[in-house]
């Protein structure tokens, strides 16, 4: 039985289905070079380069949407300068003519006509030709892009067979971009999730909750490519309070307070995320901290419907918009970090509990135990003076039992002090001797402390609350790292800074082992940004060890 011919196209003129044919091993050999590309630009350069070469055309450009469809993220082309590949990199505005056709309707567009521009609807700074053929890049039923060929040599129009090959080839070129994106969202994911780990890892490590707080920062700008990450929470006046700032360059707004009639702290504080393409233009953030940024990505960090805080991720001006899979993996890591937090919060109460109740154990053996037995030695004492016959032991007993009576009360004090609760208002004196008071427990002893000047009057809120926590940090570092036995606290609000001008120096000496070289530094790095980011610096000194050794830190910064 002879073989049945394969029919060809039925429309094609005479003689074609032969130059077809000559064209195919072009295509496969075009194909498999392809296919063995890796890099994805070089090939979709290729695959330009192949279909001008198997139609004849002059010029062929490949652009590449963007996740989104409403731009290109790609611009590729072959047989076109430079100047006008970049007038023509860019998709139609109002999707008229030829090419807005392609993008509202991906199907293959042909057209002939005179020479000059064929597409009236068209956009004018494209090159004057008299034929052109479109064909959408397809692969699993999206669209990618659109490729482009104009001007055949030969000076006729594009046929089917030229339709045919190029249709293979921009199913290639479908195929090769579907697999790049498959694979850079993989890896993007991966990354997501690094960063996520990276911070739940922090948050319950049980360091510094500032420390933990700018991993969160960092791990969010590096990830979604943003020219800076912001933590905010909640502050103790209304609004929301700038926690941790990742930025290249220096910044003072750590700390600030954004007020709650600000459109960010509406939109954060309902839950709901917001994304915008341009600061600069959105009315809801004119008086904001990143008005001077372009697109931004604001996120609520929520929890079983709580608001934990807000983080915001924006980019420069004139940088791309966050892309839909962008904006999904930046809310699956606002959750993560707000479960992290949540745990974080449930880890330190859990043990400022363990602190109260050591307190209250203190101050109850204190009451019933140490005073019970000064106040039984101070009765033995008085009658052992009423008794005494020599006056200069009788003197001496009295002033015994007067420094009896003294330290009663020294301890009464420091009873009703350890049963203060923590979280009562309070001046920045008395933040400053809760806070010795608080590192006493885990210390074993209590540092020394000494106040010069108008501590409670001259010191902002802003400064005060900075310095409580560098005091904090200092007290952490001496107990975790310095096994300090000695520790002196000053606190100067006479201090005149290195500029001249007046303000607040936090002076804490130990006479612990030093700062180890190539030791974890986090904590000291924490205290430096603190205080840059209120106008003043931190540094490091010897201790008071008897043989210099010890640590003392300086920390100041303007009132």
């Amino acid at each position: 039985m002879a073989p049945v011919p394969l029919p060809g196209p039925p429309s094609l003129p005479e003689g074609a289905s032969a130059e077809f044919l000559a064209r195919v091993p072009k295509l496969l050999d075009a194909m498999r070079s392809v296919g063995g590309g890796r890099e994805l630009r070089s090939t979709l350069s290729r695959i330009c380069e192949t279909a001008a070469d198997l139609t004849g055309a002059r010029c062929a450009a490949l652009g590449v949407l963007d996740e989104d469809g409403d731009g290109l993220a790609d611009f590729v082309h072959h047989g076109l300068d430079e100047a006008t590949a970049r007038r023509a990199g860019h998709l139609p505005g109002g999707r008229k003519g030829l090419l807005g056709a392609l993008v509202t309707d991906p199907e293959p567009v042909r057209s002939t006509g005179p020479p000059g521009n064929p597409d009236p609807g068209g956009p004018v700074d494209r090159p004057p030709t008299r034929s052109f053929l479109g064909v959408p890049v397809k692969a699993r039923g999206q669209t990618f892009g659109h490729l482009y060929l104009t001007g055949k040599h030969t000076a006729e129009p594009f046929n089917d067979y030229d339709l045919a090959l190029v249709r293979v080839l921009a199913t290639e070129a479908g195929l090769a971009i579907g697999n790049a994106r498959l694979h850079e969202a993989a890896q993007q994911r991966e990354r997501w999730i690094d960063g996520s780990v990276a911070v739940t890892t922090a948050l319950l490590a049980g360091g510094d909750t500032d420390d933990a707080l700018q991993e969160v920062a960092e791990q969010a700008r590096r990830l979604s490519g943003a020219a800076a990450g912001i933590v905010l929470l909640p502050a103790d006046g209304g609004g929301l309070e700038i926690a941790a700032v990742a930025a290249p360059h220096r910044t003072n707004s750590l700390g600030v307070v954004i007020p709650p009639e600000n459109g960010i702290v509406a939109e954060l504080l309902s839950g709901r995320p917001l994304f915008v393409d341009d600061a600069a233009t959105d009315p809801r953030l004119e008086a904001g901290p990143v008005r001077a940024y372009g697109p931004i990505m604001l996120l609520p960090l929520c929890r079983d419907g709580r608001v934990l805080g807000g983080l915001v991720m924006p980019r420069a001006r004139g940088e791309r918009p966050f892309t839909r899979t962008e904006r999904a993996l930046g809310h699956q890591f606002a959750s993560q970090a707000a479960l992290a937090l949540t745990m974080a919060d449930a880890q330190r109460d859990r043990e400022r509990l363990a602190v109260f109740e050591d307190r209250d154990r203190i101050a109850r053996d204190l009451h019933d135990l140490v005073i019970q037995r000064l106040f039984a030695t101070g009765m033995m004492l008085g009658s052992a003076q009423r008794r005494a016959a020599v006056p200069e032991v009788r003197d001496g007993v009295g002033a015994a039992v007067d420094e009896l009576d003294v330290t009663i009360q020294e301890i009464r004090s420091a009873i009703f002090a350890l049963q203060q609760p923590a979280e009562a208002p309070a001046g920045l004196r008395t933040r400053v001797l809760r806070e010795i008071s608080m590192a006493a427990v885990p210390l074993g002893f209590t540092p020394s402390h000494r106040f010069t000047g108008p501590v409670d009057t001259a010191v902002g809120d802003l400064t005060g609350k900075n310095l409580i926590a560098a005091l904090r940090e200092t007290l952490s570092n001496a107990f975790r790292h310095a096994h300090a036995t000695r520790i002196e606290v000053t606190v100067d609000a006479t201090a005149v800074l290195p500029d001249g001008r007046r303000g607040v120096r936090l002076t804490v000496s130990d006479d612990g082992v030093g700062v180890p070289e190539g030791g974890r530094r986090s904590g000291l790095h924490n205290l430096r940004r603190r205080a840059e980011s209120v106008g003043g610096a931190s540094r490091l000194g010897p201790g008071i060890a008897a043989d210099g050794g010890g640590t003392t830190v300086r920390w100041e910064a303007p009132y």
